[in-house]
């Protein structure tokens, strides 16, 4: 059997490529029949905005990767997926990758696990690694089968890695965002949201990632500024919550309400002074006012940091904490490899031994089906009266030739490959070694 990995992502192709080969629900679908049908047992298509990669498993193809037979299911492969995407293989060549076995459960793990990720450690990735099974999963049900055990027992495996690398290390626990750096910001100096008011001034990508962040955390009252004040109403529908919008003529009233102000714009003023923020600490009672500045050129002016009970922090003092953080989670990455290793190995033990046992059963199924064959013939030569005797020693011969006919050949195929260990392995269990030192 093989286990095989198609993909391309933000190492390997630009967001124009990446676009072109997505999957939406309709074309998964689609791919999964093709694939049943042409190429593979069971598979499991992961797409995101940073990657498309197609998990693969085949029970008869060879899963010596220069074998005639694997070489060609490869490049059938390659084929399958421009054509879906109505694309050249010379299009796509310099993008795609293709690993297999190995290298293959090695990659799904740190995929997963957030080591292949564009932000490092990044846990969303395994969120969408489940999604994708769990789609397989329905689809297969849907033709009344199921994803073959091999390959739902690597995802399986590769879930427990992903829980058990966030357990032991410390991947994902520092913030290496700006938006998400705020936030964490925000958390050391306050110890609960859910009674501060917070400012967001802006409405573009980082404050909605930052307004996200703020309600996953408990935030209750938040307000939005902008200069269009219909931009900040659709973010504020877009992400929900309890969000109320301002105009940035209504920034004082804002700032006067604010525990937390979080700014992010394009402007190319200042928006909020120093005695803007004095005025608003007067009306606050000089309670503390935490003022984090990701704007590039600068939103707030760099004075308020004077102010009485007033923290100001800018996209500089933001970007040293997060490249601290990415230090840590780089180291943090070396142990996690250590595990998916570990994993991995495990994982191809429990494969050994799966495989194995299928050997031996089926080697069993036929070795029952000889012999009620062989009985069949000798009950219907003692129903026609041939001596019992000259039966028993038929039958008994012939069970053993029948019976000895595999082992042989597989044995004479040893020899002639040079394979001494399972010669000697075979030769220990018959007892020959001893017999030999013995002689």
């Amino acid at each position: 059997m093989a286990i095989l990995v198609l993909g391309i992502n933000h190492k390997t192709a630009t967001v124009a490529l990446r676009e072109k080969v997505a999957f939406n629900d309709e074309k998964r679908q689609i791919a999964l029949q093709q694939l049943q049908s042409e190429l593979a047992e069971s598979a499991v298509i992961i797409s995101t905005c940073n990657r498309t990669e197609i998990y693969l498993h085949q029970r008869q193809i060879s899963p010596l990767e220069s074998s005639e037979q694997n070489l060609q299911w490869v490049e059938n492969i390659k084929l399958w997926f421009a054509q879906l995407h109505q694309l050249t293989l010379d299009e796509l060549q310099s993008a795609l990758y293709i690993q297999q076995n190995q290298q293959c459960v090695t990659h799904l793990m740190r995929v997963a696990c957030g080591l292949d990720s564009l932000i490092l450690g990044e846990p969303q990735i395994l969120g969408q690694v489940k999604q994708a099974y769990q789609f397989s999963e329905i689809f297969y049900q849907q033709q009344n089968t199921v994803i073959s055990t091999e390959l739902s027992r690597l995802f399986q495996k590769t879930f427990s890695t992903a829980k058990r690398v966030r357990t032991e290390t410390e991947i994902g626990g520092n913030a290496v965002s700006v938006a998400y750096a705020a936030c964490s910001l925000a958390r050391q100096i306050f110890d609960s949201f859910k009674r501060l008011r917070i400012l967001l001034v802006g409405a573009g990508e980082t404050i909605e990632l930052v307004s996200r962040h703020l309600l996953q955390h408990g935030a209750k009252h938040i307000m939005i500024a902008n200069r269009t004040v219909a931009n900040a109403q659709t973010l504020a529908e877009r992400v929900g919550g309890q969000i109320d919008v301002l105009s940035l003529d209504q920034l004082q009233e804002g700032l006067n309400l604010a525990d937390i102000v979080i700014s992010s714009t394009g402007s190319s003023e200042i928006l909020i002074t120093e005695q803007m923020v004095k005025s608003a600490q007067k009306q606050r009672r000089f309670d503390p006012m935490l003022i984090v500045d990701i704007a590039v050129p600068r939103d707030v002016e760099e004075s308020v940091n004077k102010l009485e009970s007033v923290y100001h922090y800018s996209v500089d003092d933001l970007q040293n904490i997060i490249q601290h953080n990415i230090q840590q989670r780089e180291n943090a990455s070396l142990a996690a490899e250590a595990i998916i290793t570990e994993e991995c190995a495990d994982f191809f033990l429990w494969l050994k031994l799966h495989q194995s046992s299928n050997l031996i059963k089926t080697y069993r199924q036929q070795a029952e089906q000889i012999r009620l064959e062989l009985l069949d013939k000798a009950m219907l030569s003692l129903q026609q009266g041939v001596d019992s005797e000259k039966i028993l020693q038929e039958l008994s011969y012939k069970l053993m030739n029948r019976l000895l006919h595999t082992p042989t050949q597989v044995m004479q195929e040893l020899v002639k490959s040079g394979e001494t260990t399972g010669l000697q392995l075979f030769s220990r269990s018959l007892g020959l070694e001893e017999q030999d030192k013995q002689e």
